[in-house]
């Protein structure tokens, strides 16, 4: 049979990029469910956008299915998949956002199914460029008629895993989601955010074996359960304006960090059981006319067909006994023990499993009355004559021999230890003595229902200390050689002989650790953290129990340090003059960045310059700057990089190579004079433009490049001077007053020039971090 199409809800799927180095995610909207069943499974993704810095985002998101629960097998039927909404923001930290294209969508076919076709149910909204399309494809992307992954996608016009010519992570294909800046109904968002949402899909498939359930499920097997796979679920490719176009390409699998384990997202998102045609049962009660109160009696329920499975719960007075009971060979049985009188009236309800249908039996009634309780006798059997500290036994017999119940034996009237159960007519008391002198011994049988207490006469017992010399001791402590701060340690003391009783009180340098700790078997042990560094005494005291003497262990030295801090990470980047004459100083900077935090480092290291792989000096790090003054001697183009060479807390890095074309000075060159032209205010994260103009004596044409500063900080990379004109695009991170100037480096035949400063006074202001969502 063919089961009509399913009615679908929308349900929210991350979306991820990164523009300029700054992560965007798309915020998850709110859905609702439709008849007759859709299933939404919440999770987190964890996407990565692969840029000029690699940023991962954790977001919170989800995807619907909706399906039947319940199919036949070989019935073919459809259920829906939905990805749900996404948007990005129209800019934020100085970038512009264009779009974000090549969306891609994989999902399984699901196992224990026979795939029969798959169609996009609409056109999405607020997409562009290539209408959304569904394929069949192989764990390489390419389209493939065994394949079991079904791909949403434009033309499987992806950023990678799919064939040569359609994939790219660096130009706009597939599906695209324009910059619109309207939300999914078609109104202005108030923020400038742009949101879209791909269709859902009918998948149409054959049902399989009976008893296997079909689950459809995210693509996440083999390489697509890796973080940060071309091969992931979800991929697609955002585009912004930065200092140019900036691509970042964006992969998201279903996990709660980039190396946590794969979550919910990566199991079942619906269940659709597949059951044959179910057979009726009929079910029967056996149970007992009458019964007493704390007797147990047999409950037994017969279900035909005889080979039906499934449970029988059975139930007095329509409230459950027990646990369900498993049919086995079409009975099931449970031993019950009514606690109250009267008339119970007891069924049992069948409930199938497979293709078998529940049935419930007719209810028996059951006479519960009270036992007449059996009258017993107590007899008490105790030694004579005890030392302190060694076991006797107390026996109670109790007549007759089957009475059930406990004996709760007594010394002057006080407790002796807790009740002891009657087996076969005996109870008995292992026991030792802790006082000299006549002990009066009695005990009272408190019997099970059904028999009668009894008491027993009272009994002398005559107790001495034992005379028993003092066992010599001796201890030993052991403890690591070495341990951190903050960090738990185990402490052993070894006392001989190993049957010595008492107790171990550590000490570090002679001051108490803990308390004292019972020895077991000749061992005591203690778990300890140091919280100082230094080296520590650890001894350890044996307090002997009776019969044993004290002795005392040689101290062992633990010498216990501060963990080693874990180095952070970071980058280096290099500002040169891109022209230089021979024998004339320059500047060169170098700039080093914590990579977590994205601040530069504290004063602490140097910078190692080289030019052409030869050292030309070292310079320390001042708030995040090196600065070299260096002079070259031979002409022609060199390469300059720069080695932070790392301190206390910060690993080294080196910088990426940039040039400097050296000419030598000519008899006579040229004079220069350099203007900066700036804004007098900026915002923070806005981009400005500074410009520097560069005239030659008598306005002659020069050549050279001009770098810009902030106070004394280079700001980017050295700009080449074009008709007398530099010019840099920069966004500023802090609001204060800026003051810039610009250094003109001249080629061939031309005199460098410094500007005069000028002051820009930047606010705060801005969206904060670029990403995805509202």
């Amino acid at each position: 049979m063919t089961r009509p199409l399913l009615r679908h809800c929308a349900a929210p799927i991350t979306g991820a990029a990164l523009v300029a180095g700054t992560l965007l995610i798309a915020a998850p909207a709110a859905s609702a469910a439709d008849d007759p069943v859709t299933t939404v499974t919440s999770y987190k993704a964890a996407c990565q956008a692969n840029s000029i810095i690699d940023v991962t985002k954790i977001q919170d998101t989800s995807v619907s299915v909706t399906a039947p629960t319940q199919v036949e097998p070989g019935e073919t039927f459809t259920y829906r998949i939905q990805p749900g909404p996404s948007s990005y923001p129209n800019r934020d930290s100085g970038a512009t956002t264009t779009n974000v294209s090549r969306l891609k969508f994989d999902f399984m076919i699901p196992e224990n199914s026979t795939f029969v076709e798959a169609a996009v149910v609409g056109s999405g909204t607020n997409l562009d460029n290539v209408p959304p399309n569904v394929i069949r494809v192989d764990e390489t992307g390419n389209p493939a008629a065994t394949g079991q992954i079904l791909r949403l996608s434009g033309n499987n016009e992806v950023i990678g895993n799919g064939p040569s010519g359609s994939v790219s992570t660096n130009s706009e294909g597939g599906i695209r989601a324009p910059k619109l800046q309207l939300n999914l109904d078609g109104s202005p968002n108030a923020d400038g955010d742009s949101w879209f949402q791909l269709p859902a899909v009918d998948v149409t498939v054959v049902a399989g074996d009976a008893g296997t359930p079909i689950e459809p499920k995210l693509r996440t097997g083999g390489i697509a359960a890796n973080f940060n796979a071309l091969e992931n679920f979800n991929t697609f490719l955002p585009r912004a304006s930065l200092f140019g176009t900036q691509w970042a390409n964006t992969r998201c699998v279903p996990r709660d960090s980039g190396s946590a384990p794969l979550n919910a997202g990566a199991g079942p998102l619906a269940t659709i059981n597949v059951v044959a045609s179910q057979v009726s049962t009929t079910t029967t009660l056996s149970a007992p006319d009458t019964a007493e109160t704390g007797t147990p009696v047999t409950l037994t329920a017969t279900v035909a067909p005889d080979d039906a499975t499934g449970s029988i719960q059975f139930q007095d007075g329509g409230v459950d006994i027990g646990s369900p009971v498993t049919v086995e060979g079409g009975t099931a049985s449970l031993d019950y023990t009514f606690t109250t009188t009267g008339s119970h009236s007891v069924a049992a309800v069948f409930t199938g499993t497979g293709n078998f249908a529940d049935s419930t039996s007719s209810a028996q009634v059951v006479s519960v009355n009270d036992p007449v309780d059996v009258e017993t006798t107590l007899a008490l059997t105790v030694p004579q004559d005890a030392e302190t500290g060694t076991l006797v036994d107390l026996t109670a017999n109790v007549t007759p021999s089957n009475a059930e119940g406990t004996v709760q034996f007594k010394d002057e009237g006080a407790d002796i230890g807790g009740p002891v159960t009657v087996a076969a007519g005996t109870a008995t008391l292992s026991h030792a003595f802790t006082t000299a002198g006549a002990h009066t011994i009695t005990a009272e049988f408190t019997g099970a229902p059904g028999f009668a207490g009894s008491t027993a006469g009272a009994e002398t017992v005559t107790v001495t200390d034992p005379v028993d010399p003092v066992v010599e001791t001796t201890t030993t402590v052991s403890a690591p050689a070495n341990a951190e701060t903050g960090e738990e340690v185990t402490l052993t003391a070894s006392v001989a002989p190993d049957h010595a009783t008492g107790t171990v009180q550590f000490t570090d340098g002679g001051e108490d650790i803990g308390s004292p700790v019972t020895v077991s078997n000749g061992v005591a042990t203690l778990q300890h953290t140091f919280s100082a560094a230094g080296a520590h005494n650890i001894a350890a005291v044996f307090t002997g129990g009776t019969g044993f003497g004290d002795s005392t262990a040689s101290a062992q030295t633990v010498t216990v340090s501060d963990p080693t801090p874990v180095d952070a990470d970071t980058t280096t980047i290099l500002s040169v003059p891109g022209n230089a004459k021979t024998g004339e100083p320059e500047r060169l900077y170098a700039t080093v960045y914590d990579v977590a935090t994205a601040e530069v480092v504290p004063s602490v290291g140097a910078v190692e310059f080289f030019d052409g792989g030869v050292s030309i000096g070292t310079a320390p790090v001042d708030d995040g700057l090196a600065t070299l003054t260096h002079t070259f001697t031979t002409e022609g183009a060199h390469t300059i990089t720069a080695t932070f060479t790392g301190a206390t807390g910060f690993a080294g890095s080196t910088a990426a190579a940039k040039g400097v074309e050296v000419a030598v000075p000519t008899p006579i060159d040229i004079d220069t004079a350099t203007v900066i032209t700036v804004p007098a205010n900026a915002t923070v994260d806005s981009p400005v433009e500074l410009t520097a103009q560069v005239t030659g004596a008598g306005d002659v044409p020069v050549s050279g490049t001009v770098q810009f500063f902030d106070g004394e900080n280079p700001i980017g990379d050295a700009v080449a001077v074009v008709d007398g004109t530099a010019v840099l695009s920069h966004s500023f991170t802090t609001s204060d007053a800026h003051v810039i100037h610009a250094v003109f480096s001249g080629g061939q035949g031309v005199k460098d020039s410094t500007s005069d400063s000028r002051t820009i006074q930047v606010s705060s202001g801005g969206l904060g971090s670029l990403s995805f969502g509202s």
